[in-house]
């Protein structure tokens, strides 16, 4: 806000219509967020494991497409398009301040964007879809046990557990998006490939980087394929990919005794999921 006003107070300092601009603070408009954790590879499949089986695929796409928790939340299937690899966003998930849970535009332009899915994702995907989506060509993909449309508060509770169930560190969900950024950046990406991939948008950025292709796009995607294909089993009893050890995609979980204070704990501490 701060940086807002002291840009529409330079109009009439350019115009002579003011002597000085009072926005003068010093580092008031500086842009200080604190580095957002990122999770090993490992650390990212042992929290998707202890997700309930209808959740795991939502975390997954949260780290390897960079889709925001409302983005996942109002992802509908005609929007997953498992043949050629891609999904589409077009809607995000808003909740009023009385409960009401709604669907708005993406924060931009840039939000509207298609992001390739790693191929081994894919049959989980077609798993998930056939499994726990709801039907219909504009079911949504992920929902609650109920059938009910996903709500952050809920949802927040259950992450909690998973973190605490596989002893990984406290993290928002949100940073498994800044986690698969990462990962991106690790491979490659250059800063407006991971723009698009992550739907920011920015004037500047757009003169001074070219269009991203969706082959370009797809390679990205590729790589972290890969990335995610060395960190799992390569035996064929596990062609779902789950971690060698830990349960397959729609095997039930079970408490393996995390205290309940250590969960209360984390969700105290790392309750909120809000972020870019």
């Amino acid at each position: 806000m701060y940086r807002v006003l002291r840009a529409m107070l330079n109009t009439p300092l350019d115009d002579g219509m003011i002597k000085r601009n009072p926005c003068r603070i010093p580092g008031a408009g500086d842009d200080k967020s604190a580095e957002r954790p990122v999770l090993s590879i490992d650390e990212v499949l042992r929290v998707v494991d202890a997700m309930p089986p209808r959740l795991r695929m939502m975390a997954l796409l949260a780290t390897f497409t960079s889709l925001r928790f409302g983005e996942l939340a109002a992802l509908a299937r005609r929007n997953v398009d498992v043949s050629t690899g891609f999904v589409t966003v077009v809607e995000n998930q808003g909740q009023l301040s009385n409960g009401e849970l709604f669907l708005k535009d993406p924060k931009s332009a840039a939000g509207r964007r298609a992001v390739p899915v790693p191929d081994d994702l894919i049959d989980e995907l077609k798993q998930h879809l056939a499994e726990y989506a709801e039907p219909g060509d504009g079911g949504r993909v992920f929902i609650g046990p109920k059938g009910g449309k996903l709500r952050r508060q809920n949802f927040r509770k259950i992450w909690i557990k998973a973190l605490a169930d596989s002893k990984v560190q406290p993290v928002h969900f949100h940073d498994l998006r800044h986690t698969g950024n990462q990962f991106a950046a690790d491979d490659g990406a250059s800063l407006r490939e991971l723009m698009e991939r992550m739907g920011h948008a920015s004037p500047r950025a757009a003169m001074i980087y070219p269009h991203v292709s969706k082959g370009r796009s797809r390679h990205i995607a590729d790589r972290l394929n890969a990335r995610l294909r060395e960190a799992r089993p390569k035996t064929g009893d596990d062609a779902l990919g789950h971690v060698e050890g830990t349960r397959p995609l729609n095997e039930a979980r079970e408490d393996d005794g995390v205290s309940r204070e250590s969960r209360s704990d984390l969700h105290e501490r790392f309750g909120g999921d809000e972020g870019t």
